[in-house]
């Protein structure tokens, strides 16, 4: 009874060398980018096998040195592993490598057996039909055999999960009747002598059983972390998404405004509308060449430049007014594309344009902490913040898009607040992280505060 219980807590032991070998492994990035993988080339896959093999081959090593530590040789269950992951040929070569401990304790028939067991599993593995078939696999025998009998009812076929179950159990049985027959020159737990016919059935079953949990603990992590690296790369394509979408609201919404401009010159002034059209076609251009979400904020200011032009000509000299206090520092920092042009825009079509007299627009930028300031000032009708009708429209599709972009790109750390008088001016302050183009594809954020502002007014802030 006592070695029986004995057994039961070597047992035990294992599936717990197993569940922290293979929670290890898969803190490994390059690991977990080789699991993500569909299809590995010979090089991966070399290093897959050399990856896996070595704790297993620590593990055997550790059973013939330390006494009594027998649960730490998974050397079998690790054939099966890199068998049924890469293939017969990765299969083989981790079998063989996990095998030298034991071939160089005279345990000679273990090399050959964990080689076949790894090229049985890698066979297996090229004839499923569905390779995620290889990740579902259950340590949940019971659950799994109910599985397959409710498929077979339903419609009878071959079934992958049951063929590695059953090919599992094969080759367990094999190890242990090839150990009965060779002494000493292939290791596995035996059951306890002295045992009655029942006991020894329920020692047996516990065998098998952990040696499916074995082999399927280590599956069931593995694809834990495939799925979190598919969750982050669909997360990453829904974030592209979402940026692509914004900026096709963006771009229509500034051409229709540029080409209502254009128009109502077309007869007044034909000089002038076709030097509008030749800044324009600029900007297109700009527009088609733009493939990145970042740009350097020197360029966002020439594309700005190209706008304002257009739009000083429509409303006059005299009536729209443009100044620039910029920090020569902050022109090399990034900015996101199309970042003021809609900002710009709401300030002259819902502050300058309803004022009879016209204005002024200030740009300003600054660098405060790591942190990049940009600063869009006008002095035109401003708007009432608990009386939004004075100014209608003043968060529209431009001001929504930007705060919506900010928020996709930067997540908090990135602020846009609005603070406005009505009858004084509207003052639209960004916070942005200070990156350079190198960072700019991997954002760290770091909290920010809010800004000062230019207008002692009440405010609303977009985040």
């Amino acid at each position: 009874m006592d070695q029986g219980l004995q057994l039961l807590t070597y047992l035990v032991i294992k599936l717990g060398v197993a569940a922290a070998i293979a929670s290890a492994m898969v803190r490994s990035r390059d690991f977990k980018r080789w699991l993500f993988l569909d299809s590995l080339a010979l090089r991966e896959r070399i290093f897959l096998v050399m990856f896996l093999s070595i704790p297993y081959m620590g593990g055997v090593w550790v059973r013939l040195r330390v006494k009594n530590f027998i649960p730490a040789d998974l050397s079998f269950e690790a054939s099966l592993l890199m068998g049924v992951i890469a293939g017969p040929i990765a299969g083989a070569l981790g079998g063989a490598l996990v095998s030298v401990p034991a071939l160089l304790h005279h345990e000679y028939l273990t090399l050959p057996f964990n080689v076949g067991v790894g090229i049985l599993a890698g066979i297996l593995r090229d004839i499923a039909r569905d390779p995620e078939e290889i990740w579902s696999f259950s340590p949940f025998i019971d659950l799994s055999v109910y599985r397959w009998i409710r498929k077979m009812v339903r419609r009878p076929h071959l079934d992958w999960q049951m063929g590695f179950f059953i090919l599992i159990v094969s080759l367990q049985f094999a190890r242990m009747e090839i150990g009965r027959h060779f002494p000493g020159r292939i290791f596995y737990i035996q059951e306890p002598p002295g045992l009655s016919p029942q006991g020894t059935f329920w020692v047996l079953i516990a065998l098998y059983a952990t040696t499916i949990a074995v082999v399927a603990i280590p599956l069931k992590i593995f694809n834990a972390a495939r799925l979190e690296l598919k969750l982050r790369e669909h997360e990453r394509l829904l974030l592209q998404a979402r940026m692509e979408a914004l900026q096709s609201q963006i771009n229509p919404h500034f051409l229709f405004n540029t080409l209502n401009s254009v128009s109502s010159l077309v007869r007044v002034d034909p000089d002038t509308a076709r030097e509008l059209i030749v800044k324009l076609a600029t900007i297109l251009r700009r527009l088609l060449r733009q493939t990145e979400a970042f740009v350097p904020l020197r360029e966002e200011l020439e594309f700005i430049d190209n706008y304002l032009d257009i739009e000083v000509v429509r409303f006059g000299h005299d009536k729209l007014q443009v100044e620039k206090d910029i920090q020569p520092e902050s022109l090399s920092a990034m900015v996101p594309s199309m970042l003021l042009q809609p900002l710009v825009e709401n300030s002259i079509k819902h502050g300058l344009e309803p004022k009879l007299e016209g204005g002024k627009i200030l740009l300003r930028s600054r660098l405060m902490d790591d942190r990049l300031i940009l600063y869009i000032a006008d002095d035109g009708i401003g708007m009432d913040i608990e009386r939004p009708n004075t100014r209608p429209d003043s968060t529209g599709i431009g001001m929504t898009n930007v705060a919506e972009r900010l928020k996709v790109l930067y997540g908090d750390v990135a602020q846009m607040s609005i603070n406005s008088e009505y009858g004084i001016g509207t003052l639209i302050t960004l916070e942005l992280p200070l990156i350079d183009d190198v960072a700019a594809s991997e954002l760290t954020p770091q909290p920010i505060q809010a800004p000062g502002s230019l207008y002692p007014a009440r405010s609303s802030t977009l985040r």
